[in-house]
């Protein structure tokens, strides 16, 4: 299929019943990666853009469905893989409330603080995605269904992923667990040129056996392997920006790990600048707290797995 074909072809909204939810047709190319539905459950859609250090949002109380896929398919833009969702949601009904993309929502801080199922399941470009929320209101205004859906694009992929959230009478307690794959781990590159290939065609990638003193932002004496190869790409790529984001666990407030979570990021970015002689204006420290987990945070493994330093690009000459 060429890709102005799987453009149109992606998705194609199909009304199942009056009663029922909006359901998704993808083509044969795309492959489920993650599922999680949940009841009953609050989703908090989001309805703006990042300002004044928020995103405005509604709540919707019932089921809460949340799926994510991907599409092996290479050149597809963020707006081509969005264009035909956008369509045949207005054709079905609903009002679309919000219609960014990646600078424009409000980029990285956008991205971390909208909903997202976890890597590598769902992966979020931050310089080409692209998000819509739409809605369906009762007479008297109230949302009783959203569906949002954020598409993103890398050098030889596609990604969806679909929220949907109805009020009314869904069976108590209906929950699909994330696929097994939620929990894989993100690839550590074992040599510079695998790091390079990995955050080119991934666009981040998880620097693995960092040492932090339990609850602070101490970055242990090292030496880090991964520290190292990506002072080396950084060095033999001069175009390139990343942005250092740290990972927490759920246990605390949000406020207390996204401060915990960006002291690390901030952490390592001063070693590489320190101890390997990076220009600091290549590189960016970020947190964001517990909400982007890779596993469950209701076991210890699961915990240790969100508690993480990545590095995602931002710009690559």
């Amino acid at each position: 299929m060429s890709r102005a074909g799987v453009a149109a072809a992606l998705i194609g909204l199909l009304l199942a019943a009056p009663a029922t939810a909006l359901e998704l047709a993808l083509p044969s190319t795309a492959r489920m990666t993650a599922e999680r539905n949940t009841a009953p459950d609050r989703y908090a859609a989001p309805v703006g853009v990042y300002a004044d250090g928020q995103v405005a949002r509604v709540n919707v109380d019932g089921s809460v469905r949340r799926a994510a896929w991907r599409m092996d398919t290479p050149g597809l833009t963020a707006l081509q893989v969005m264009r035909p969702l956008r369509q045949q949601l207005s054709e079905a009904g609903y009002d679309i409330v919000l219609d960014c993309a990646a600078r424009e929502c409000g980029g990285f801080d956008f991205r971390f603080a909208i909903e997202v199922l976890p890597g590598p399941n769902m992966y979020v470009n931050l310089r080409a995605f692209h998000f819509i929320t739409a809605l369906r209101r009762a007479d008297d205004g109230t949302p009783t269904e959203a569906i949002s859906i954020l598409a993103s694009t890398a050098a030889t992929s596609a990604y969806v992923q679909i929220v949907q959230a109805r009020s009314g009478d869904a069976p108590e307690g209906e929950s699909t667990p994330i696929t097994p794959e939620a929990t894989a781990e993100v690839p550590l590159a074992t040599a510079t040129g695998d790091l390079a290939a990995t955050l080119k065609a991934e666009g981040h990638v998880v620097l693995n056996r960092l040492e932090f003193e339990t609850g602070t932002s101490a970055l242990g004496a090292g030496p880090f392997a991964t520290l190292e190869r990506l002072a080396e790409l950084l060095k033999a790529d001069p175009g390139l920006r990343v942005a250092l984001v740290g990972h927490t666990d759920a246990v605390g407030s949000l406020e207390a790990n996204t401060v915990l979570s960006r002291k690390r990021a901030e952490a390592v970015r001063e070693r590489l600048v320190q101890s390997y002689d990076v220009d600091p204006d290549r590189l960016e420290a970020r947190g964001a707290g517990y909400l982007a987990p890779r596993g469950s945070n209701l076991t210890e493994a699961g915990r240790e797995e969100n508690r993480r330093v990545e590095v995602v690009v931002l710009s690559a000459e």
